[in-house]
């Protein structure tokens, strides 16, 4: 009997559909679930007739498999992961294959690299972005680990990967897959969770707009859902501000919009918080982001606010300005605080890039982003093409492009934020940008202070600006008659 082209390990939804994805590109499949009952109702149901083999064991499972095996791991994330491994190296062999497609902490997937590595045989930790559907009709894959496994590999992943732009005639990178090898061990999971990370800014910038949409400017849901609409056919057109469209149009059984209905309490699994560690981490003001997955924490604590509500008052919301020229101003400023969004996931990738020598492909990544995952959007066209004029750009806010869309959004930026500060509606996200662009625009912040206070307190020293960087001071301040005593430290 023939051998399959690659395992897969995890039956739940998405390991279900991505093994559909893979057979129906040509490629032959064995498959296992840790409940073999699993196995079998796949195999007698949305897999019957394909080529797709059931085993009920992993030493069944490896001999089904053509020699390099390959086997994507499709279970939860942490201990699972690691136990599915423990399981594999029992069958597998040296010069094997494990992928791990899982949302995956990248520092666990640095920690397998070198563990499989040590007893001879490959690894890839990959970000699998694109939810249920999208593992089904083509992911955004951003694969990292052994780089010796990526050729053995290669054929099948961007097979059934998204492909970007293939609608867009005459694009220069329409047709191309969503998928390429990101960089060595946790790099893949790294640009996963920076995704996500901006995933969640993303959605939270689209909430507030939303919000002051409707307790600003008094719209209504059908109001809303045209002007996503519109959005979605220009400059902000994106997968979710596509389907924030389609949200809130739906209507309930009775005619009202389902969305009104739904409790403003919001989840999380923890990639979103995974990314402002790192950036704490690494010193990388990613503020925006941090600021969605504050907001997602404080949303959680819906009793605390029906309680607080009813002991602070609020100021009378009130708008009597020129409805059509704020939503302009709304538009103007979700596309000026996206743009901060992705210039901080971008920094930060640039920093991990540093402390693990990962040779990052900036312009790259953001193909790998334009279709099948969730912040796929027209947007990244311009990001891809910043870095192609510029590999070592700083910031993407210095880049010609984003510097202009963000001078001229501005004075829009303000106004809503003002807006919305007055009015008493919360806009963190919207805030946190402008806060971050304002202080990265200014060549003097008042960290001098802070750093004479640390002085002060704990001799930490300081440095001068009529002295040559590298030299530092400390200075007694707490001296009589106005004298100072200083010491030069020179690094």
């Amino acid at each position: 009997m023939k051998k399959a082209d690659i395992g897969l390990i995890g039956l739940a939804v998405m390991g279900e559909n991505l093994v559909l994805n893979i057979e129906c590109k040509g490629f032959s499949a064995a498959v296992y679930n840790r409940t073999t009952a699993k196995v079998d109702s796949f195999i007698s149901g949305r897999a019957a007739g394909k080529k797709i083999t059931g085993c009920h064991s992993l030493k069944e499972f490896a001999d089904a498999l053509s020699v390099p095996r390959k086997a994507m791991i499709m279970v939860k994330a942490g201990q699972a992961v690691d136990d599915t491994i423990e399981q594999l190296l029992e069958v597998f062999e040296k010069g094997d294959v494990i992928i791990d497609g899982g949302n995956s902490n990248y520092e666990d997937t640095i920690r397998r690299t070198a563990y499989i590595e040590s007893k001879g045989l490959l690894y890839i930790g990959t970000g699998v972005s694109g939810g249920e559907e999208g593992a089904l009709l083509g992911p955004s894959i951003m694969p990292g680990g052994s780089s010796a496994a990526w050729p053995l590999v290669k054929p099948v992943l961007q097979a059934i990967a998204a492909r970007a732009g293939a609608a867009r005639a005459g694009a220069a990178t329409a047709g191309i897959p969503c998928c390429d090898w990101v960089g060595e061990n946790g790099a893949g999971h790294f640009v996963k969770m920076v995704h996500n990370g901006i995933e969640y800014g993303d959605m939270q910038l689209i909430c507030e707009t939303y919000d002051m949409m409707k307790n600003l400017l008094g719209l209504s849901c059908d109001e809303m859902g045209d002007v996503f609409a519109e959005w979605n056919e220009a400059e902000l057109g994106s997968y979710l501000i596509e389907i924030t469209r389609d949200i809130l149009r739906y209507k309930d059984e009775d005619g009202s919009p389902l969305v009104e209905k739904i409790l403003d309490t919001a989840g999380q699994k923890g990639t979103g918080k995974w990314t402002g560690i790192a950036a704490m981490n690494f010193g990388v003001p990613l503020t925006l982001i941090a600021e969605a997955v504050f907001g997602r924490c404080l949303s959680a604590v819906k009793d605390e606010r029906i309680q607080a509500s009813g002991i602070f008052s609020s100021p009378k919301v009130s708008f009597n300005g020129d409805k059509k020229a704020f939503i302009d101003d709304l538009r103007s400023s979700l596309y000026a605080a996206k743009i901060v969004s992705y210039a901080q996931g971008y920094l930060l990738m640039r920093e991990a890039a540093k402390e693990y020598k990962w040779k990052l492909n900036y312009g790259g990544i953001a193909l790998l982003w334009r279709g099948g995952c969730i912040i796929r959007s027209v947007f990244l066209d311009k990001i891809k093409e910043a870095f192609d004029k510029k590999p070592d750009l700083e910031n993407l806010l210095l880049d010609p492009f984003f510097s202009s869309v963000i001078e001229k959004a501005q004075s829009s930026w303000r106004r809503v934020v003002a807006a919305a500060v007055t009015n008493g509606i919360p806009v963190p996200a919207f805030a946190s940008a402008l806060e971050y662009f304002d202080a990265y625009r200014s060549e003097r912040l008042p960290a001098n202070l802070l750093q004479a206070q640390r002085d002060y307190f704990g001799a930490h020293t300081y440095e001068r600006t009529d002295r040559r960087r590298g030299e530092f001071f400390h200075t007694n301040w707490t001296g009589r008659g106005g004298t100072t005593s200083a010491s030069t430290y020179t690094v």
